[in-house]
Parts: structure tokens; C-alpha cells; sequence
């Protein structure tokens, strides 16, 4: 379980997206299933949700530890369920749209 919070830097010069649309907060719960996979123990797969202030959604990731403390991830995030689903402008549409992530993991 964990709390995340985004916010879009970067938008196309066609997207007018106030503080409010750029930023979202979520809460997260992952399924962390490594052990019973079984694979390596230095491996982790997780399938999740995520419930945010712009939609609830599905994640699926993997990431695996080079170290005790550190190693890399990858995730897929889809919305399941948008909170508003009728006229929604480009601004509302930056967290309703499936996305690929990777970065480094810490284990603290």
C-alpha cells in the first residue's frame, strides 16, 4: 500500500492545463506476488490498483534488485473507470490514458 503524487511537467502547447489538471494524487495497493512466482528471489511482479482524485485504475509492474537496496522497475497503469467520461477536454484526458513507466527502485 502507498500513497503517489504526479504532476505533468512537460504538455503540448495545445493542452491550457491549470495546477489542479496537471496534478493528481492517488492511493495504491499492489499485489506483490515475487515469492509465490517463485522465479528469483531478487525478482518481484505486482499487479495493483490505484483509486486517484482523476480516476481509478489498474497497474501491472515487475521490478527486480541488483542489491539489497536498489534495482530497477517497469509499470503499466490503465485507467479502469474515469470519474467524468462525457466531453472531457485534452487537460482531463493527461491521467485517463494507459502509460508506460521504468526508473530506479530503493529499498530503504
Amino acid at each position: 500500500m502507498g500513497l503517489g503524487v504526479n504532476y505533468a511537467l512537460s504538455l503540448d502547447d495545445t493542452i491550457d492545463a491549470d495546477f489542479d489538471e496537471r496534478a493528481a494524487v492517488k492511493l495504491r495497493f499492489n499485489a506483490n506476488i515475487g515469492n509465490v512466482l517463485n522465479i528469483d528471489p531478487m525478482f518481484d511482479f505486482y499487479p495493483g490498483l490505484a483509486f486517484s482524485n482523476k480516476n481509478f485504475g489498474g497497474h501491472i509492474g515487475a521490478r527486480y534488485f541488483f542489491t539489497d537496496g536498489f534495482g530497477i522497475y517497469t509499470e503499466a497503469a490503465f485507467p479502469l473507470a474515469k470519474y467524468k467520461t462525457e466531453n472531457l477536454t485534452p487537460a482531463e484526458e493527461i491521467y485517463n490514458q494507459f502509460t508506460m513507466s521504468f526508473g530506479l527502485a530503493f529499498n530503504f
